[in-house]
């Protein structure tokens, strides 16, 4: 590594693949079958760890992250060697490690120390876990001490000032330091597909000088000249084939090969790719010794970053990564707020065009006929374009749905449960903005399902069912919404225990009152049926505040459940808040835009329809349902609206189960509108969720339909 290259500008990227390698991990380690583990699997799982080591350590600032991680991975070596024994205490330190992993890979992305109690905790545990195993194989307690750095003359030196203690990774070869001094590594890699055969020969030359080369059909052979220890060689191979299949030991050059290297030796090894892969180095670690020697005195260098990008080779889908400096690469890491930036200025476009668009609409199309054609294309363009820049917020469900098999595990073992989590529609799209804040309504559903909705195996046998429960997580579009369903098999809400609650608290309800209405009230602010709080479900975040949040993400929840075979739970959210399909609508002077989601009709009432209620409250029959009535020039205070019900448009709308009558003066038509968050940019407005620019350059406040519906239950201001 050259002096004058500053690493810190790769740090973000580096904790960008650590996160997604630590997440690659736990779900690998949440699918082992402890019985027969998958060694693809394994293999993967000890990438990633060693993916995370190598980075940290070429960094050598990350020093708490590379010692926990070095553990990890000496274990995880053992383990997929076939030398330990998988077991289920090993799994849960293992996930433990995870976390404490997650903590410091944050606690240095906020330019922090971690905390030192976690890690020198579970570093003891990872040691112990590795003394137990030394114990097994019969070998002293000693052996697993703390590995003393070999003198420099025969390593070289590591990245991190302490290297982590724990077992040593066996060596490569065996021979003494001094009969293999000076001597080039000798790379052979068998059973090798001839595809991936390029792939490692441009990785070795990015380590050293390649003296010599050889292969045959499924065998590569390189000699080369380099100051990486066999370690990292194999780190760097075993992104691209499987472990057992490399061999690297300290071999002098086949006569041929070294009669010609001394009468032209090889020329200097070109510098290595530009650094942005240094998270990506090989790592360097204390190395057993079969490393060329070096002076006592000068210590050499690490080798130079070019293994492939951790994220993909943890991946255990078979494919060998591109070689370094490949320019097909198929994904590129952008950040958040320069794709903000590109779907603001998108937004921005879509408002001049339709201001062009109804500028142009007053113009002669025959003698403006070029103009206007113009202006269709690039009406089509933008949306397209609009479009595009949006897909590019999506991000698939499995995003939020790979975190849940952890939740499930660990609150079914608390809750002495057996539970099977499926899932479905992982792939399923939505906007990041709202993926990231529906983890928390759907964390909520899953321990309720858990904790109240499936029983234990105990009763599940005596009411005849399998003793182990199934969850369902799924996810499907739905027109240009998202569908989110948790749904469980187990005994299913009480309808005779959420009577007597709602009948306690003084609720409007009898015993005809149907489930679907008796279901809702679970949703109302401190209505709980629990008998007893637990620390699964009761964390005193209500069933209120979950719907609460869903419908601030513009969506709705709704129940049903059926006794003694389960519940289930359906989440209906747009699939972005950037954009909407709106109507808009007039009253007086003002235009406001009504989500088109929620508008299910729209007619002009006649006298035979309406019904008074007081000298103030009307409903609107509708074959045969009575609508209570809503004018929006009362809601807002509008001046100039019309004010007899029978001129008047009334637009139906609807969210969750209710249903109502919103009084218009005129509907002026269907567009998509481009959301523009009115609480930043002015202040929040009671009744209004957003804003938008329409075409004239006027802003057009956009309803939030859920706020009219409170008004309609409290007969309150909004």
């Amino acid at each position: 590594m050259s002096a004058g290259v500053d690493l810190s500008q790769f740090f973000e990227t580096f904790f960008d693949e650590a996160d997604e390698l630590l997440a690659d991990m736990e779900r690998l380690l949440l699918g082992l079958d402890l019985s027969n583990p998958d060694i693809d699997e394994l293999n993967a799982i000890f990438r990633a760890a060693h993916s995370i080591k190598g980075g940290a350590g070429t960094f050598g600032c990350f020093g708490h992250l590379a010692d926990t991680t070095h553990l990890l991975e000496n274990l995880l070596d053992l383990i997929r060697r076939g030398e330990m024994s998988l077991r289920k205490d090993m799994i849960d330190l293992f996930l433990e490690t995870k976390d404490v992993l997650t903590e410091q890979v944050a606690a240095y992305r906020n330019s922090q120390e971690p905390n030192l109690a976690a890690y020198e905790r579970i570093c003891a545990q990872l040691r112990e876990l590795a003394i137990e195993q030394k114990g097994v194989a019969g070998e002293p307690p000693a052996a697993a001490a703390p590995v003393a750095a070999a003198p420099a003359a025969a390593e070289p030196a590591p990245v991190s000032a302490a290297p982590a203690p724990g077992p040593a990774a066996a060596p490569a070869v065996a021979a003494p330091a001094a009969a293999t001094a000076g001597l080039p590594l000798h790379v052979r890699v068998t059973a090798l597909d001839p595809k991936d055969a390029l792939a490692l020969s441009a990785e070795m030359a990015l380590l050293g000088d390649v003296l010599h080369q050889e292969s045959t059909a499924n065998t590569l052979s390189i000699w080369l000249k380099t100051t990486a220890s066999a370690d990292d060689l194999e780190a760097v191979c075993c992104f691209i084939v499987n472990a057992d299949q490399v061999n690297i030991a300290p071999e002098a050059l086949p006569a041929a090969a070294a009669a010609a290297a001394a009468v032209a030796p090889p020329a200097p090894a070109p510098a290595p790719a530009a650094p942005a892969a240094a998270v990506q180095a090989a790592p360097v670690q204390a190395a057993p010794v079969q490393a060329p020697a070096a002076p006592a005195a000068e210590a050499p260098a690490a080798p130079a970053p070019a293994a492939p990008a951790p994220a993909a080779a943890a991946k255990a889908d078979g494919k060998a990564p591109a070689p370094a400096g490949a320019s097909n690469s198929s994904t590129i890491r952008v950040g958040v707020e320069k794709v903000d930036q590109i779907i603001n200025l998108v937004g921005e476009l879509v408002i001049t065009q339709a201001m062009l668009v109804q500028t142009a609409s007053t113009l002669d199309p025959v003698l403006h006929d070029r103009l206007l054609n113009g202006i269709e294309q690039l009406d089509r363009n933008a949306r397209d374009l609009q479009e595009a820049v949006m897909s590019i917020r999506m991000m698939p469900m499995d995003y939020v749905f790979s975190r849940f098999p952890r939740v499930v595990r660990e609150s079914a073992a608390k809750m002495g449960k057996q539970i099977k989590l499926t899932t479905q529609g992982q792939a399923t799209e939505l906007d990041k903005s709202l993926i990231e804040r529906i983890i928390d309504p759907l964390t909520h559903l899953v321990r309720n399902s858990i904790d109240h909705g499936i029983e234990s195996p105990e009763k599940r046998v005596e009411s005849g069912k399998s003793p182990e429960g199934n969850l369902l997580l799924s996810a499907q579009h739905h027109g240009g919404q998202i569908v989110i369903e948790v749904t469980d098999d187990g005994a299913g809400l009480s309808r005779e225990r959420i009577l007597k609650k709602a009948m306690s608290q003084g609720m409007a309800v009898t015993e005809n009152t149907p489930d679907e209405e008796l279901w809702q009230l679970i949703f109302a602010p401190g209505f709980s049926t629990a008998e007893k709080v637990t620390d699964i479900s009761g964390r005193g975040v209500g069933m209120d505040v979950v719907r609460r949040n869903i419908q601030g993400m513009g969506g709705h929840i709704q129940l049903s459940s059926r006794a003694g075979k389960g519940t289930s739970t359906r989440i209906v959210l747009p699939l972005t808040l950037a954009i909407l399909d709106g109507m808009s609508v007039r009253v007086g002077e003002e235009t406001f835009i009504l989500p088109l989601s929620h508008v299910t009709e729209s007619m002009q009432p006649s006298p035979d329809q309406i019904r008074s209620i007081s000298e103030t409250e009307h409903v609107l029959q509708v074959r045969g349902e009575y609508l209570p009535i809503v004018a929006l020039h009362t809601v807002f205070a509008v001046d100039g609206a019309e004010t007899d019900i029978t001129k008047s448009i009334a637009v139906v709308l609807q969210a969750q189960d209710v249903r109502f009558a919103l009084l218009v003066d005129h509907l002026i038509g269907q567009h998509q509108v481009v959301v523009k968050n009115l609480e930043s940019n002015y202040r929040k407005i009671p009744g209004v969720s957003a804003a938008t620019i329409l075409g004239d350059g006027s802003v057009a406040l956009i309803v939030d339909v859920f706020a009219l519906m409170r008004f309609t239950r409290d007969k309150t201001t909004i």
